[in-house]
């Protein structure tokens, strides 16, 4: 009987002891390979020292700083927002806990600790490709690391366990499941644990969208060692609650707890609410030119489905659910992974733990049962950082079928009856958040940043609400109709759903309203000219807002009490509903390449790392992203001290690809001649060179928007309009540091940013309030569709690159 802690409240939740699983704990690296290798790591450790030894911060244990390890195995420069401070706490100790969204770096907070301390770090994981794909990772950079779980021999888990008790590895992934077995608690208590880390430390919550019981056994595993190490949780989605019962539940001794922020600005959301998902799903094809995308599903017969008619259309689709076989499962997933396939359509079986960083669209064929569930298989975009689009193809059909599902779950037998239906009412309350966002007409961000407590202004122009705009339109005289029609039908004791009170209302000769009688009723075929979308829509705003309530398996319309406000014509009701006509869409380009100029540098390098992979016998994304790829693309390295510029190739990545990589770029120059990005004698590289020699070539094609913009969406625009895709961060510098030289702007007097001066309005800047959703009320400069242009016109002084040095 475990006591949890939840809303102040103690309640005992019951778990039956359930069958243990008796997989085999396996390890991927053999004696030999141990014995072979001289791992770099131990530049930065000294020897193992006695268990009981407290593992608290020293200076004599980390002989190198956290910036050098991120760059000698790693291969980048500096830490992203949150990674550094969470990682001091570490070392110093400290237990923590990360809320980050997926591709923010989680796992560098634990990485980089553990090379930089003495023993052996525990990162307790959920799945074994999650697994394989960071010890694989991890191998690649120089790192010697294992995973035990059931996926290898019993000959090599033996193994695995040998190596790991004289301290062969830096890092050892484990399934929770497997923490407090008898093998696995003897190993730890013969090692030095620097660190415990918990990935997917939301499984833990109880009220989480993925509670796993067997989470709840860390805090035992915890309690067995000689010592308890720090321990460092990570997560990319939780609530508040979630996030509370995350700290109590693993028993976090107050934890250094950073959020990082839920946004994951590279992502275009739309929602298409269509007749004809897969008209629409083609559409989102068509656009992504080839790249690799995910289609979530519902249901398994929906996967047969979609894969079928995807593939009979000529694109080569996979299959991934739960009822196909295990080697299918994993033949498909791998095609995936190594690139053998483009597309697969899976239910939510498929991809938590998926490192694929090249993901370009995921689209959700239908929606999903709430909004953690929707954010995270949607994270599976864009993982490089690039931009890529998330899709939500929404039909009333899937409210039925979640609601299906939520009543019929059995995942947590384990769970007492009262415990059980406490959280189906969660579930279902839910999946009511998720129809709202699915049925908004407001920012799509802003609607998913709010429901995890982080503030928006409003506005994202990255979404299709704000894209194709919408203004307020006062629906009051619709509402009472729609209200009306549904009490003109409990008059009759009937209860329907939104699909049969929008028929009514528009006037719907189908036999299945005129056999039953319901063309003689007073509110029959009043809204025929609005269309059936819309009243569907006007319904789901009247559920979000209280006036009415949705029940039983057939989601039938009930009335509230707050209906009366309404229907009495005391109340007003708003909506905002598209405008007329369509605003000039946003640039979505999600093409994974470079420049136009560099396309066959792109396509050679990627080639040649499906080559490198197949030899290593890893995904390609595991050698090298596509980021490093573009990375490379710009810089045009041509020694070894030049590709180690380049974002993600540390020393170790360097020694095994280096001599290829700088062949193939090399190959590249020598046929393309003086090649932009290189100084004239071909050797030096440019760094931001070839970027900025583009936008003063092409600075005819920069159009103003008629919009005033913020700096850092001018410098989205000067990417859209020259259709390419890169670091927009060296044009916002570039263009930043030129207004504070002529004196257009002056740096903050707190220093947290710039501030206007008298020359502003020469250059079209202007400083405009905003009020933000919640009613705050906030300042920001802006760039006038004015000085837009005069920052275009001066693009040759802006992006000159001896000016810029």
């Amino acid at each position: 009987c475990i006591n949890l802690t939840q809303a102040g409240e103690r309640r005992p939740i019951r778990f039956s002891p359930g069958k243990e699983n008796l997989c085999a704990m396996t390890g991927n690296m053999q004696a030999d390979d141990v014995q072979r290798r001289k791992p770099r790591v131990v530049r930065c450790c000294l020897k193992q020292r006695a268990p009981a030894e407290s593992t608290g911060y020293r200076k004599e244990d980390h002989l190198m700083d956290k910036l050098d390890v991120l760059k000698e195995y790693f291969g980048h420069d500096s830490f992203r927002p949150g990674q550094a401070e969470l990682i001091d706490a570490v070392l110093a100790g400290r237990d923590v806990l990360g809320i980050m969204p997926t591709s923010a770096g989680k796992s560098m907070c634990f990485q980089v600790p553990a090379l930089m301390s003495g023993g052996t770090a525990v990162v307790v994981s959920p799945l074994i490709s999650l697994m394989k794909d960071q010890v694989n990772a991890l191998i690649q950079s120089g790192v010697n690391a294992a995973y035990l779980n059931s996926s290898l021999t019993q000959g090599q888990y033996e193994t695995a366990l040998a190596n790991a008790a004289r301290g062969a590895y830096k890092l050892i992934y484990v399934a929770p499941e497997r923490l407090c077995t008898p093998s696995f608690l003897s190993l730890a208590s013969k090692l030095r644990l620097s660190i415990v880390a918990v990935d997917e430390a939301h499984c833990v919550s109880q009220w989480g969208q993925d509670f796993r019981p067997s989470y709840m056994r860390i805090p035992e595993f915890l309690s067995s060692l000689p010592y308890r190490p720090p321990v460092a949780a990570f997560t990319a989605t939780a609530t508040a609650e979630v996030k509370q019962d995350i700290i109590a539940m693993l028993g976090l001794n107050a934890p250094l707890t950073v959020t990082t922020g839920f946004d994951r600005q590279n992502l275009f959301f739309s929602v298409v609410q269509a007749s004809d998902k897969y008209a629409e799903l083609k559409k989102v094809m068509k656009r992504s030119s080839g790249s690799s995308g995910i289609i979530y599903c519902a249901t398994r017969k929906t996967v047969e489905e979609v894969s079928a008619k995807l593939t009979r259309d000529g694109y080569v689709c996979g299959r991934y659910h739960a009822g196909l076989s295990d080697e299918e499962r994993r033949r498909t997933q791998d095609d995936f992974i190594y690139d053998r396939i483009k597309y697969i359509a899976a239910t939510n079986a498929f991809g938590m733990g998926i490192d694929k960083s090249n993901v370009r669209f995921v689209v959700h064929y239908n929606m999903p049962k709430n909004i953690e569930s929707y954010y995270q298989e949607a994270g599976r975009a864009g993982r490089d950082g690039e931009k890529a689009e998330c899709v939500l193809l929404y039909g009333s059909g899937d409210i039925r079928t979640n609601r299906f599902m939520i009543e019929k779950n059995n995942e947590n037998a384990e769970l007492d009856p009262e415990t059980a239906a406490i959280l189906r009412e969660r579930d279902l309350d839910r999946l009511q958040q998720m129809i709202s966002y699915s049925t908004t007409s407001g920012c799509l961000r802003e609607f998913i940043l709010r429901y995890f407590g982080e503030a928006h202004e409003g506005y994202c122009g990255a979404c299709s609400n704000c894209v194709n705009g919408f203004e307020e339109t006062d629906i009051t005289i619709e509402a009472q109709k729609i209200l009306s029609c549904i009490y003109r039908l409990r008059e009759r004791r009937l209860s329907m759903g939104a699909a049969n009170v929008a028929a009514i209302l528009r006037g719907s000769k189908a036999e299945r309203i005129t056999s039953r009688g319901l063309d003689t009723l007073s509110t029959y075929g009043i809204m025929k000219d609005v269309p059936s979308a819309q009243i569907r829509q006007m319904i789901a705003l009247l559920c979000t807002e209280g006036y009415i309530k949705v029940e039983g398996d057939f989601s039938v319309l009930i009335l509230t009490a707050k209906a009366k406000e309404i229907l009495s014509g005391g109340k007003k009701l708003m909506m905002k509903l598209p405008k007329g006509r369509e605003k000039t869409r946003r640039n979505r380009n999600t093409v994974g390449g470079i420049y136009q100029l560099d396309q066959d540098l792109f396509g050679k390098l990627r080639k040649l790392r499906t080559s490198l992979a197949e030899d290593a016998g890893v995904p390609p994304y595991v050698i090298f992203t596509d980021s490093t790829l573009r990375d490379i693309c710009v810089k045009l390295p041509v020694t070894d001290e030049e590709l180690l510029n380049c974002s993600g190739i540390g020393r170790a990545k360097l020694e095994r690809y280096g001599k290829n990589i700088l062949s193939a770029v090399k190959e590249y120059i020598a046929e393309n001649g003086d090649a932009p990005g290189k100084k004239n004698n071909g050797v030096q590289s440019g760094g931001s060179n070839m970027l900025f020699k583009l936008i003063r070539f092409n600075r005819s094609k920069l159009t103003p928007s008629k919009e005033p913009l913020t700096l850092s969406s001018l410098c989205d625009r000067i990417l859209e309009c020259l259709s390419i895709a890169a670091d927009k961060k060296l044009i916002q510098e570039a263009i930043g540091k030129w207004l504070i030289e002529n004196s257009y702007l002056a740096p903050s007097r707190d220093g947290k940013g710039t501030e206007l001066t008298i020359l502003s309005e020469e250059a079209g800047l202007v400083e405009l309030n905003r009020i933000s959703r919640f009613g705050q009320e906030y300042k920001n400069i802006y760039i006038t569709a004015e000085g837009q242009a005069f920052i275009f016109s001066n693009a040759d002084e802006i992006f000159c690159e001896e000016v810029r040095k």
